[in-house]
């Protein structure tokens, strides 16, 4: 069990350090530059597929974190 969670427990790592940013620049978010922070995105392609993987893999590790604790 604890090999599965450290399995995707790297993994969900991985897949959130290759999200990218929602904001363009980080100073936008100090210096109130929001205008286009909360514009409708669609996202398509690979960014829609690391968005459900990030997901589903967050889903896992909770699920499996429960089960090991029971």
């Amino acid at each position: 069990m604890e090999i599965a969670i450290l399995i995707v427990s790297i993994l969900l790592i991985a897949i959130v350090l290759l999200q990218s940013g929602k904001a363009e620049d980080a100073a936008q978010i100090m210096t109130g530059g929001s205008e286009n922070l909360f514009q409708n995105r669609k996202e398509r392609g690979g960014e829609l597929f690391i968005t459900r993987a990030t997901a589903v893999l967050g889903a896992v590790f909770l699920c499996l974190c429960i089960i090991a604790q029971l």
